[in-house]
């Protein structure tokens, strides 16, 4: 009699629902794009989509989501928190292909010409660049980033690429967690204050206070998730006479108070 371990069988994937769910990603990466788009940004902008879809069909994270969310994740941080444009949005969507699938550079050049090929370019040679925990390399890899740099938007989309990654920096293990958690507050989250990035830079040390102690990260959110519904109220006292005003005047607004319930919430697809 056999005593081999039973096999777990794989999990069914509904790939008409992945499609679907693809596509609505996509959809809302659009809708957070600011500013006027013309029929050519969206026309550059989808056949960025296609290209990545395809190139990435095979590909899946260890949790088995296919791994097209990332790239639409992170054009969609370009696009909706850093404000950025329709070239940075397609160099977002391919900014894995070069290095992880058969699209070559030349290729990329070809279909969208060279700035967006040097974008792409920057982001494969940051991510070959090898690091080390102490401070001083960790200043020296700032210098290697700003002059791999050619355009700023390499180390902006850098930036989103990072921030996304962090939601999946657990699934390598804790150790490898801890190692991302520390390069992103020896490099990313200084850079993206030099930047300007503050809402960014926060997300990032809170993400990573998150794999570095997560027992004081669990303890901050409790205490945050105790006082939330406090916070809210005094918000909403807060802003009543600035809406009453506004709405006297007739202006369109929106009010934006309490970014983030808790640290929690910075957690990224």
């Amino acid at each position: 009699m056999s005593t081999a371990p039973e096999r777990t069988p794989a999990p069914v994937i509904d790939l008409e629902k992945e499609k679907e769910e693809i596509v609505n990603r996509y959809k809302g990466l659009l809708r957070s794009l600011r500013g006027e788009r013309t029929s050519e940004d969206t026309r550059q902008i989808r056949k960025a989509f296609n290209i990545a879809v395809e190139a990435h069909k095979d590909q899946r994270r260890k949790s088995g989501e296919p791994y097209i969310y990332h790239p639409i994740a992170v054009a969609r941080i370009c696009a909706e928190e850093i404000g950025l444009g329709t070239t940075s949005v397609v160099a977002a969507l391919l900014h894995d292909t070069v290095e992880d699938t058969d699209l070559t550079l030349d290729e990329v050049r070809d279909l969208f010409g060279p700035t967006v090929a040097t974008i792409i370019d920057g982001l494969t040679k940051i991510s070959t660049v090898q690091w080390q925990t102490d401070s001083m390399q960790a200043e020296n890899f700032r210098k290697v980033l700003l002059t791999l740099a050619q355009d700023v938007r390499v180390i902006l989309v850098k930036l989103a690429d990072r921030l996304s990654q962090h939601a999946h920096a657990g699934e390598h293990g804790a150790r490898q967690a801890a190692q991302v958690a520390s390069e992103t507050l020896f490099l990313y989250a200084p850079l993206a204050h030099r930047l300007g990035l503050y809402n960014i830079k926060t997300e990032l040390e809170d993400l990573s206070l998150k794999f570095k102690e997560p027992e004081i990260y669990a303890e901050i959110e409790q205490k945050l998730k105790k006082g939330e519904a406090v916070r809210k109220r005094f918000i909403s006292r807060f802003t009543l006479p600035i809406r009453e005003a506004l709405d006297r005047e007739g202006f369109p607004y929106e009010i934006k108070g309490g970014r983030r319930a808790s640290t929690a919430s910075a957690t990224r697809c």
